[in-house]
């Protein structure tokens, strides 16, 4: 799936995707800081990907996690800071809930501290029983281990 937003191009074009450029931007991202490279490259193999690209260069993502039938998780969605203001999140948005391999799915969800605006208008609303939603995780998971010369 293709389309042109102004001067950027929206694809689901796994060829077309920058690992470099991803990692880059999601080593800092508050969400996964210090990612690992490894990673990143297993998250995109396992992942629908929809990527913005302005010339040659990535510059946005959005990354779903789905069965395909019944639910998608929506993660690691930027836009290069010097790219954003010119509806580039909302081009990439309208891709990932028009794409066919996401059509009739049950529920969809995400997490984010301060893009709430940009996803309800795409329907996505405030978790309304927090008290049926729980969560596992491992802080700092993606610290390097000093000796492993691994970043």
């Amino acid at each position: 799936m293709e389309t042109r937003h102004g001067e950027y191009l929206i694809s689901d074009d796994r060829a077309r995707l920058d690992v470099a450029a991803i990692h880059g931007y999601l080593r800092r991202a508050y969400w996964c800081e210090n990612i690992p490279l490894e990673t990143v490259r297993r998250s995109l193999a396992n992942s629908l990907c929809i990527g913005a690209y302005a010339g040659a260069g990535q510059v946005g993502l959005v990354r779903v996690i789905s069965d395909y039938a019944t639910y998608a998780y929506l993660c690691d969605v930027y836009v290069l800071e010097e790219h954003r203001g010119r509806g580039v999140a909302r081009a990439m948005m309208t891709v990932t809930v028009q794409h066919p391999l996401l059509q009739g799915l049950r529920s969809w969800n995400l997490r984010t501290r301060d893009a709430h605006p940009l996803y309800a208008e795409f329907g996505f609303q405030v978790v309304d029983d927090p008290g049926r939603y729980m969560i596992r995780r491992r802080p700092g998971s993606y610290q390097a281990d000093p000796g492993s010369g691994t970043t």
